[in-house]
């Protein structure tokens, strides 16, 4: 399940692990102009984790999830 909500300055996506045990904490995403953030609360640490990826990288994780093993380089925009 997910939820996608448009707020000002960023859409905000929240992904909730549905699957078998053992479930993982919610992630969220926010997309702004300039970069894309990813939060998971981490129990171990009592801390939210949080990873900042350019528009650039999502666009190379977006296609590396379609595509076989290798190395590849994606086209400058």
């Amino acid at each position: 399940m997910f939820t996608i909500e448009h707020e000002f300055d960023a859409s905000v996506i929240t992904l909730v692990d549905e699957g078998q045990s053992p479930l993982r904490e919610d992630v969220t995403v926010q997309a702004f102009d300039s970069e894309v953030t990813f939060e998971q609360w981490d129990p171990r640490t009592d801390k939210v984790a949080r990873i900042t990826l350019s528009p650039e990288q999502l666009r190379d994780l977006t296609a590396a999830l379609n595509l076989p093993e290798g190395i590849y380089r994606s086209a400058p925009k």
